[in-house]
């Protein structure tokens, strides 16, 4: 089972509003995010991810990712703000094997934070998820970075927590790089299990475009195409959440 592909802001737009998901090839999403600046340190921005920190949370688990982590805030226009770094909550309702505790992760390096990419991919999904939202003033900003490494002897794991929610109002999943890696397939469901559709991010910039607050979604474990060498499965995950009004 595939999924249509949107090819335009207002077929991205249409998809969402309708399935409540939706994919992007890597040079649709590239047209998008280079509309006014472009991706000046792409280079730079796809090597740090041979710099992340391991999650130690889910090593004590028995399964093995790397990750780096920051917030920002946003409102429906204006300046994107980092904000101090602090740690990653879910509750147990959407993550069964994490939930409930915060988790410190090393913080996204201040050159990949600042530089161009991160920039523009975080203003095309506020301008975006506002057009789908047009009455939130104020948006809780997480981006994740995430290698998922996969060996002989042990699969890696996307989504170690199966299908889930993660407990925001949207989510963009970008490819970075894939080295050596077969499956990895994203399965999108309706909250009763049943299955929606599904999709391979295959390319850089290859991404799921998703509504959590109506479907769930998961990726298949990963496996080595060579079992000699090591893979990896590199993304960027970034989550929008409407901020609690100020008191």
């Amino acid at each position: 089972m595939t999924t249509h592909q949107a090819t335009s802001p207002q077929a991205l737009q249409a998809l969402l509003q309708l399935d409540g998901f939706a994919f992007v090839t890597g040079p649709t999403m590239q047209s998008l995010l280079a509309a006014s600046s472009g991706l000046d340190d792409w280079p730079a921005f796809a090597a740090s991810w041979n710099e992340l920190g391991p999650d130690t949370y889910l090593a004590a688990k028995g399964r093995h990712r790397r990750r780096r982590h920051a917030v920002f805030s946003a409102g429906a226009t204006g300046e994107i703000r980092r904000e101090p770094d602090q740690p990653h909550y879910q509750s147990l309702d959407y993550n069964n094997l994490q939930g409930g505790i915060e988790r410190w992760f090393e913080p996204m390096l201040p050159a990949i934070a600042d530089g161009p990419s991160l920039r523009r991919i975080l203003g095309f999904s506020r301008d975006f998820f506002g057009m789908l939202a047009p009455t939130v003033r104020q948006w809780r900003i997480e981006v994740h970075q995430f290698r998922i490494e996969a060996r002989a002897d042990a699969a890696g794991e996307p989504t170690p927590e199966g299908v889930h929610r993660d407990g925001v109002d949207y989510v963009l999943v970008l490819l970075i790089d894939r080295e050596n890696i077969e499956c990895g397939t994203t399965t999108i469901h309706k909250p009763d299990g049943e299955l929606l559709g599904s999709f391979t991010l295959t390319h850089p910039l290859d991404a799921a475009v998703v509504d959590d607050a109506r479907i769930c979604h998961g990726v298949t474990p990963v496996t080595p195409l060579d079992p000699q060498r090591t893979g990896h499965r590199d993304v960027l995950v970034v989550t929008f959440r409407k901020a609690p009004a100020a008191d």
